[in-house]
């Protein structure tokens, strides 16, 4: 390769004739002519032997002519193949694309705002939840499609409520709303029946209140949200490895802190970091509703006697002075409030583990005040006469306290 490159220097360059250069580095004229008359460089080609599948090709051509897709397993039988099955399967792959055309990948392209895929990730790792319990919560991950933006947060439950209060939180931080969220068949979004996708009243609530739009992928089809599922493959690589965890609000505060590097990295599908792309991606989003949606556990209940609410499989004490009536109950992400008549009679932080009872030590406090004021005000019962006959039994009349008193005597004021 020296000689060749040294033959076409000196043509070229220094202008030498044919005979010169052979004299000069003592070579032939005919190789000179052939170095000359060469475009690459010589290289050294040993000629084909062929190879042991050249004797079988047609009856492989044949086969795959009928069965397209048959296995190279299935015809190394089918043949009588008793060689090395590497070779055989080379050639396969070479000769089935001949009748069986490939299936190419389009490459899928997004618009600024256009949309964003979401999806739950469940982390390999058991987390703390309180009451010596462990479990693994799910986490809700949402990742732009233009920019490439990852969000993400641990949820309670995949019930709708938790859901899409999850939902709202990661778009209030965000800021703005993507046109269009792309779920799976995730039970609180919906499911495909007779072929049509159906949303749950939960999701088409939420969606209207966004005014966006909520496409479900196909069943069995995990390519049409790629982006997310790429995402959480991402997460259990590169956040999970390594950390420990005391709680779920230690699991989001750690979570929080990570996804600005995530989002700071150079991604090699859009050569930029998804932080350059930000801007123009809010920019292109809807705007967030100027009223927040109604999301979360909401219900309504009179107040029974032991002053308590469920909420999931937990139960929640109440300040015992509006006992009997109507109590708002809102369960958020991070707390549980109770009000009544607009004013509030109950917060406690959210409890994530299961079947447990949280008392307010004022509220329980409040309780034995109150049992201790009736026992004090009920009037005695009448001693029996002794004419009356012994199976005539004395009915007490007990004073009907009005429920205005107790909010008196224990300083409530303002409950309606």
């Amino acid at each position: 390769m020296e000689d060749w490159a040294e033959i076409r220097r000196l043509h070229r360059a220094e202008a030498m004739p044919i005979k010169a250069i052979a004299r000069h580095m003592g070579i032939s004229k005919n190789t000179v002519k052939r170095a000359l008359a060469a475009n690459s460089p010589p290289k050294y080609e040993r000629p084909s032997k062929g190879s042991i599948v050249d004797a079988v090709e047609p009856q492989i051509r044949a086969l795959l002519a009928q069965f397209p897709a048959m296995p190279a397993t299935v015809i190394a039988e089918r043949i009588g193949w008793e060689r090395s099955i590497t070779v055989l399967k080379d050639r396969i792959r070479v000769l089935r694309p001949q009748f069986k055309p490939v299936d190419p990948v389009s490459r899928t392209t997004y618009q600024a705002g256009e949309l964003a895929q979401c999806d739950l990730w469940f982390p390999a790792v058991k987390i703390p939840v309180g009451a010596g319990h462990l479990a693994g919560p799910p986490v809700l991950v949402m990742v732009s499609g233009y920019s490439r933006w990852i969000m993400a947060r641990m949820l309670p439950s995949r019930a709708a409520e938790d859901l899409f209060a999850g939902h709202w939180a990661l778009l209030s931080e965000l800021g703005a709303v993507p046109k269009t969220l792309v779920w799976d068949n995730e039970g609180a979004i919906g499911q495909w029946r007779g072929g049509k996708p159906q949303l749950t009243a939960d999701a088409n609530a939420f969606r209207g209140a966004l005014g966006v739009r909520i496409v479900q992928c196909r069943p069995g089809d995990p390519e049409a949200k790629g982006m997310v599922e790429r995402a959480n493959g991402y997460l259990e690589t590169s956040f999970l490895p390594g950390r420990q965890f005391t709680c779920p609000q230690d699991f989001n505060a750690q979570l929080a802190d990570w996804l600005p590097l995530a989002n700071g990295r150079h991604h090699r599908r859009i050569q930029c970091r998804p932080l350059d792309r930000l801007h123009a991606d809010l920019a292109a989003m809807v705007a967030l509703p100027p009223i927040a949606p109604a999301v979360g556990r909401r219900s309504s209940v009179r107040l029974a006697r032991d002053h308590y609410v469920r909420v999931a499989s937990c139960d929640y004490s109440v300040h015992p002075s509006v006992i009997g009536r109507l109590v708002e109950v809102v369960a958020g992400l991070e707390e549980v409030t109770v009000t009544c008549g607009g004013q509030v009679v109950a917060r406690h932080r959210r409890c994530w583990a299961p079947h447990q009872t949280i008392t307010d030590a004022l509220h329980a406090q409040a309780a034995a005040a109150m049992r201790r004021t009736c026992l004090r005000t009920a009037p005695a019962p009448a001693p029996a006469s002794a004419s009356a006959p012994a199976e005539v039994e004395v009915e007490v009349e007990v004073e009907e306290r009005r429920l205005s008193d107790y909010d008196a005597l224990l300083g409530v004021e303002g409950v309606a």
